[in-house]
This record gives structure tokens, C-alpha cells and sequence, in this order.
């Protein structure tokens, strides 16, 4: 059985539903960020991570791309053009989308109040609609890389509820459809059961 280190409200959530969508077994060890649990079994502090035979892989992304591959599932094989293709809207997803959140997220509450930068903030706000604009013209479904489910698909529904989190919430309305749609998935609704 893996374990998860993490917290739900995180890129923990991720490797989650990763879990989920490929029906294997796992258990959630609550792990804050730079918390002792999490300093147990990684040096950076950074969550999440997933310890497997008693390795220990990092970064929410990697774990995800590891497990699609060992289970068959989540990514078309490597080598391939369609992995290609949903490789690229990973990236996409990562730098377009997940980094922009991010810059947000530190300067809105976790960076020291002196080292936050207001600005900053809105020009995100700004990134991250600008981005989402453009995948709305050229989005053409149901998922981002077509017919079938990938980690993009997962980073990207996650980071739609991670900005809405933080105040960022108007989605063109394909993508809104888009979103309801993947969250309808057993395997998402899986994971939100364990927030209640």
C-alpha cells in the first residue's frame, strides 16, 4: 500500500486522485509542510510525498507521472505522440497555470507580511486569466489532450479550485463545463469524502 504525505488542501490532492482514478490502495499520513512528519521523511520539508518499498518520491507531478506509468493509466505510453502531446499540456498546465497560483499564494500569505508585494498578486490574477483565455479559444474537449483522462487533466481541475480559493474564480463557460465535468469523476468525488 503507498503512503501519501501531505494534507488534502495541497498538491497532496493530487496524488489522491491519482490514487483513486488507478484503484490502488493507500494511506494518508497527515503531513503539514516543514512540519517533524514531514521532515522525517523529506530533508526539504515540502509536501507532498509518497513512500513506496520504503523509497520516498517527491514532487506531486513526478509521483503522479510514476504512478500513471507503473499502473498503466493517467498518460499514454512514453515514447509515443499522444504522450507527447499530454506531456506538453502538463508543462503547460505547470508553468501557465500551477507557478502563476503560486507567486499568488506566497504573496498573499505565506511569505513574512515585510516580503509580500501586493502587486504582485494582481499581476498573477491578470497571468492566470490571460492564460486561461487562451486555452478557452483552443480548447476543443472533452479533456484538455481529448478523448482521455490525464495528470494534466488532474493538475489543472486542481488548480481551478485552488484559485477559487484564493478570489480568482471567472472560467469561460466551456472550461466551467469542462471543470463540473471532471469533478463529477468517482475518483475526485473519492477524495473530497475525506475533507468531511
Amino acid at each position: 500500500m503507498y503512503k501519501v504525505y501531505g494534507v488534502l488542501r495541497s498538491r497532496g490532492f493530487r496524488v489522491m486522485w491519482a490514487l483513486e482514478e488507478l484503484g490502488q490502495p493507500y494511506e494518508m499520513i497527515e503531513a503539514g509542510p516543514h512540519s517533524e512528519a514531514i521532515y522525517a521523511v523529506n530533508a526539504s520539508g515540502k509536501i507532498p510525498a509518497l513512500e513506496v518499498d520504503g523509497a520516498i518520491l517527491t514532487d506531486s507531478t513526478a509521483i503522479m507521472t510514476y504512478l500513471a506509468d507503473n499502473h498503466s493509466g493517467l498518460a499514454a505510453p512514453a515514447g509515443t505522440l499522444e504522450r507527447a502531446k499530454q506531456d506538453a499540456m502538463t508543462q503547460w498546465a505547470l508553468d501557465e497555470v500551477d507557478s502563476v497560483l503560486w507567486s499568488a499564494t506566497k504573496h498573499m500569505a505565506v511569505l513574512p507580511e515585510d516580503r509580500r508585494v501586493p502587486d504582485v498578486v494582481e499581476s498573477c490574477k491578470w497571468e492566470f486569466t490571460n492564460s486561461i483565455e487562451r486555452l478557452a479559444k483552443d480548447f476543443k474537449g472533452p479533456l484538455l489532450t481529448g478523448e482521455n483522462f490525464a495528470i494534466a487533466d488532474i493538475i489543472f481541475v486542481h488548480c481551478l479550485g485552488w484559485a477559487r480559493s484564493i478570489g480568482i474564480s471567472d472560467l469561460p463557460d466551456n472550461l466551467r463545463a469542462y471543470a463540473r465535468e471532471v469533478r463529477a469523476r468517482p475518483a475526485f468525488q473519492a477524495v473530497m469524502a475525506h475533507a468531511e
